[in-house]
């Protein structure tokens, strides 16, 4: 229903930026809009697309692309049409245009960089790590796909950063996926299942750094993991504590080897003088 009222929204909003923009425009431009001289209206959509006036292009180009389908302005046009919508930052609009232009085109002039813009626009379209991040898997998808059609191109080294800044935000989703159930604590309204939102915390965060093992983020997914863990010592039943006392001690120990010169060194250490304090009775 959310995805259906966007959609609807978008629509609303670009039919009226359209209607604005005909109330708006010059005599000439209107005169352009209503001509049966296609050549014509293609010169001048392309004067316009040149000088940055995207939004009286991409309304001559919605009507070309369909006169000149098949013609030998019919990929530039489409390829215009798709980088108006990009340069508009309508990426979902932009990105299926230039997929239709691939689609259409895979051998076209513009075929490798139409296969670089899918991926682009839904890069430039991807929400902030806290939102659902679907987007940022088919970004990745896209960008994955156009190194493997086009593995010698220049526009690696870009794709590939891409990649990097993609996965990164994947990775923010998991930290805050891990936090949120680490300050949920013994929350558990949300544990359907008999679970405990610390080791969901602890999941979450293994597996993030068994997906992820080269992250920037690694020594705050331990943080949390050893926080979780003594945590849940501390919470356990006493038929579990013993246990889990000598697992949160062995993580903070696992903990300060790894990261030294860590801000949470004084945290790991307070944790194991605790868990001594129970294992040695």
């Amino acid at each position: 229903m959310q995805a259906k009222y966007e959609i609807m929204r978008k629509s609303i909003l670009f039919f009226a930026s359209c209607i604005l923009l005909l109330a708006s425009c010059s005599p000439e431009y209107n005169q352009v809009l209503k001509t049966q001289d296609y050549h014509y209206k293609y010169e001048y959509a392309k004067q316009c697309f040149a000088t940055g006036k995207y939004q009286r292009a991409m309304l001559l180009l919605s009507d070309l692309v369909h006169f000149e389908k098949g013609t030998e302005n019919g990929q530039e046009c489409l390829y215009m049409l798709a980088m108006t919508a990009y340069n508009t930052k309508n990426y979902d609009d932009a990105a299926q245009a230039f997929k239709k232009y691939y689609q259409s085109y895979p051998k076209g002039v513009y075929a490798e960089m139409a296969q670089f813009y899918i991926g682009q626009s839904l890069y430039d379209g991807t929400p902030e790590p806290r939102l659902d991040q679907s987007q940022t898997v088919a970004a990745i998808a896209a960008f994955q796909e156009f190194l493997d059609i086009f593995p010698d191109t220049e526009l690696k080294p870009a794709a590939q950063q891409r990649l990097f800044d993609l996965q990164d935000k994947l990775v923010k989703k998991e930290l805050h996926s891990a936090q949120l159930y680490y300050d949920l604590g013994t929350y558990f309204g949300n544990c359907t299942n008999g679970g405990n939102n610390y080791e969901a915390c602890i999941i979450t965060a293994q597996n993030a750094l068994k997906d992820y093992p080269y992250t920037s983020l690694r020594e705050e997914f331990a943080v949390l993991i050893m926080k979780s863990k003594f945590e849940l010592a501390q919470q356990s039943v006493e038929g579990k504590k013993l246990e889990r006392f000598q697992d949160a001690e062995d993580e903070c120990y696992g903990f300060i080897n790894e990261y030294p010169d860590s801000k949470q060194r004084a945290t790991a250490e307070r944790y194991i003088k605790r868990c001594k304090e129970v294992t040695k009775n």
